[in-house]
């Protein structure tokens, strides 16, 4: 089952955003089991969630029942965009 799975969810994932070239994944097996971690464009990155999590939700589903036959244990995890952080205003010191 090397790399099905893989190969499944960039298929999954590039139907479905606007910017299929920007979709990259990276698959790595440890003790643990599989984890393939999918990067996206920022743009598409609701498209690949979906409506509280649905759309992201159904390919775990789905390759939790494909490592199911392998008897794997098979994790997606999406990465997030490199957003920087918000800069907290100072309160200001009251004497």
């Amino acid at each position: 089952m090397e790399k099905v799975d893989q190969e499944f969810v960039e298929y999954i994932v590039k139907s479905i955003v606007d910017h299929p070239e920007d979709v990259s994944t990276e698959r790595v097996l440890d003790e643990m089991g599989v984890l393939i971690t999918l990067k996206v464009n920022d743009e598409d990155l609701g498209k690949v969630i979906g409506k509280r999590g649905q759309t992201i939700n159904s390919i775990r589903t789905v390759l939790r029942a494909m490592g199911m036959k392998s008897k794997a244990r098979i994790n997606l995890k999406l990465e997030e965009p490199n957003r920087p952080m918000e800069e907290k205003p100072e309160t200001p010191v009251e004497e």
